[in-house]
């Protein structure tokens, strides 16, 4: 399954709207999601890239996985201070963001996943 990009008009419906509750985190999604930060010359990004789309199906109906291309959405990387990438951004329904830099292999996405997001 091939994760989505998203656009920070689409972020702003289906995660979070930072602009309408600046400095307070009140999520929009119906299931947890996963948020990639990333550009389409980082060549950590593209190891991770099919790690997410195989996640993305195994947590079909159950986790949403979005990809925001740094470059496009300079104002969303703003927002979420992103400076190194990839950055995850790992959201559950209930509670605080939490954001991972760098590269993970499949079995640390599953760890933060079970601790985090179920």
């Amino acid at each position: 399954m091939k994760v989505p990009e998203i656009t920070k008009k689409e972020f702003l419906t289906k995660v979070a709207d930072f602009e309408t509750s600046p400095g307070e985190w009140i999520f929009l999604g119906e299931r947890p999601c996963i948020v990639d930060f990333y550009a389409s010359w980082c060549g950590p990004c593209k190891m991770i890239a099919p790690i997410l789309d195989e996640l993305a199906g195994d947590y079909a109906g159950t986790i949403d996985f979005y990809k925001v291309n740094t470059e496009k959405e300079e104002h969303l990387s703003q927002v979420f201070d992103i400076r190194s990438i990839p950055t995850i951004l790992f959201c559950p329904v209930d509670g605080q963001p939490q954001i991972v830099k760098g590269a993970m292999g499949k079995a640390d996405f599953k760890k933060i996943i079970e601790e985090i997001l179920l």
